[in-house]
């Protein structure tokens, strides 16, 4: 089997599944994006973004002028900062319950819209439908997350829409901070495209459809994109501030600790501490699925950033990668009952979508990486992350589950 190459600064594969390239020199496409943020005029392009603004800016100041889509960890804090305290901006709120909170997330959320006194929006599909859904595409993609992938991505635009609002404001470009698919300067913006390819793995709601399944219209209809007719007479575009600001998640969360009262918390597959502490499964069968279909996990994109930003080396790095990228499960048996299957027809599912690349089977039910381990020459370090509230939340046994479809 041929060996995997990596890049020789961070620890991506050349096959990440958004794209990566490796130049003359082994340093891949995504580190030398990077390389830009010590390089361009942040203050610079924060006028630009004031500029791009101002149009939209209520002349009454009693309507809204953005949509900021939010969830209850990743950079929601930051973002909302950013639109309302420095750009001033009155945005509405937007988010999509993906069912799977946890206590700590509920707060998070709560406090957010409270701290930064903003109107917020949530969205409650039928968890009926959540459910098929999530059980098609376990089965069709290997994916238990595609829903909240959907729906988060999609709930934002179609608020833009229906209010009016034209303006969307997103944090960081993914396929830019980890692969540099795009220059900052080229200030991509949002596109139905990017969506369906990568957010979606290449299916949109309507392509779950099928004369083999049980989903129907009523299913499907709230995860559509709006048709290009109604985007143009709104004026819809979505923007990205990692464009214009300098990112860098870990300085961005703990000033949100720091000055709003973000809480983080400790997970069982990564050292990072403040991203997805609002989802039971983001951090836990849904990395491992990641696992097993790419052959690495958030771990991963964790120390590659924190690698680029110059806070740990590739060895160190590597250490904690080897550390926590095979931890067991924590939260899987809820996910289980909530979606009416048991440990062994899910991990039958899981397998039929097992990446023959990086796994090999050593027995019946029983799989080992078919790539070799690397030789460690550096021990994984504490890397600076700090809990506020423990994520063991072992004696919770369902999901925190918000609006419609309260047990």
């Amino acid at each position: 089997m041929t060996p995997i190459r990596e890049c020789r600064r961070c620890l991506y594969p050349e096959t990440h599944p958004l794209g990566l390239t490796l130049d003359e020199e082994g340093i891949c496409s995504g580190c030398r994006i990077h390389e830009e943020k010590d390089t361009l005029d942040w203050a610079a392009r924060w006028k630009n973004l004031e500029e791009l603004v101002r149009p939209y800016r209520s002349e009454s100041g009693r309507t809204y002028d953005c949509i900021v889509p939010v969830t209850a960890a990743n950079d929601s804090y930051f973002i909302v900062h950013l639109v309302k305290e420095r750009l001033g901006l009155n945005p509405l709120l937007v988010t999509y319950n993906k069912y799977f909170n946890t206590p700590l997330g509920i707060r998070n959320l709560a406090n957010l819209r409270i701290r930064f006194d903003c109107d917020i929006l949530v969205q409650n599909v039928n968890p009926t439908s959540v459910k098929k859904i999530t059980r098609s595409t376990l089965r069709q993609l290997g994916s238990m997350y595609w829903p909240c992938l959907a729906g988060q991505t999609v709930f934002p635009v179609q608020t833009a829409v229906r209010y009016g609002v034209p303006l969307i404001i997103w944090g960081a470009h993914q396929g830019l901070e980890q692969v540099g698919m795009f220059s900052h300067e080229h200030e991509v913006e949002m596109t139905r495209r990017y969506r369906k390819d990568h957010d979606l793995m290449g299916h949109e709601a309507d392509d779950l459809l099928s004369i083999f399944d049980v989903l129907n219209e009523d299913d499907i209809w709230q995860y559509r994109y709006p048709d290009d007719a109604d985007l143009q007479r709104v004026g819809v575009r979505g923007i990205y501030l990692g464009n214009f600001v300098r990112w860098d998640p870990k300085a961005q969360h703990e000033q949100m600790v720091r000055e709003h009262g973000y809480v983080g918390a400790s997970f069982g597959r990564t050292f990072d501490t403040y991203d997805h502490t609002d989802c039971y499964n983001f951090m836990d069968l849904h990395d491992y699925l990641k696992r097993v279909k790419h052959g690495y996990s958030k771990v991963t994109d964790h120390a590659v950033r924190e690698i680029r930003h110059g806070r740990l080396t590739r060895g160190q790095g590597m250490a904690l990668v080897q550390r926590h990228a095979d931890e067991p499960l924590r939260h899987v048996d809820k996910f289980c009952e909530w979606l009416g299957v048991d440990r062994r027809g899910l991990e039958f599912i899981i397998n039929q979508h097992r990446n023959l690349d990086y796994w090999k089977q050593t027995g019946p039910g029983d799989w080992a990486p078919a790539q070799p381990a690397p030789v460690l020459l550096e021990e994984g370090i504490d890397a600076g992350f700090v809990a506020g509230a423990e994520l063991a939340l072992d004696k919770q046994d369902a999901y925190v589950i918000v609006g419609k479809g309260w047990p």
